[in-house]
């Protein structure tokens, strides 16, 4: 997992031959201009979802504590504050249910092992070892999920 500042996000383009293009669009997106849903570009190897909506209790974010096998997801914060569980998924030892290709997701039922807080103009990236439950928090949080093919 990183954690950084959007204006650092460029410096992390060598770790992905696809992150270049997918931080250029972070770069020049306009969040405010930007629709809530899904927005597809170069096919299903990079694509966006813009989030607004309501942040969740701690329990039903974990409730759905999740990694994923065939992406990385860049998730940036715009508006709102984001609290997020992590643990490596190699310290996880409860899965619940298998793996879904379809929406390349996986569950567990362990508790995070840290939690912490990203703020307007900060950025997470998860790659498939990174078991997260995001969306912690009050209030509303506007924000994008950048989702990287491997």
């Amino acid at each position: 997992m990183i954690v950084d500042a959007l204006e650092q996000i460029k410096k992390y383009q060598p770790l992905h031959p696809r992150f270049e293009k997918a931080m250029s669009f972070i770069a020049a997106s306009n969040i405010n201009e930007m629709p809530v849903g899904e927005t597809k570009w170069e096919g299903d190897d990079i694509r966006a979802i813009v989030i607004q909506d309501s942040l969740v209790s701690e329990k039903e974010s974990t409730d759905y504590f999740e990694c994923h096998n065939s992406y990385i997801d860049i998730q940036i914060v715009y508006e709102g504050i984001e609290k997020v569980g992590w643990k490596s998924r190699n310290n996880c030892m409860n899965p619940r249910g298998e793996y879904n290709p379809e929406k390349d997701v996986l569950f567990f039922d362990d508790a995070p092992e840290i939690f912490f807080n990203l703020m307007p103009g900060h950025f997470a990236i998860y790659f498939p070892e990174d078991v997260h439950a995001p969306m912690i928090g009050d209030g509303m949080i506007r924000k994008m999920v950048v989702k990287v093919r491997l």
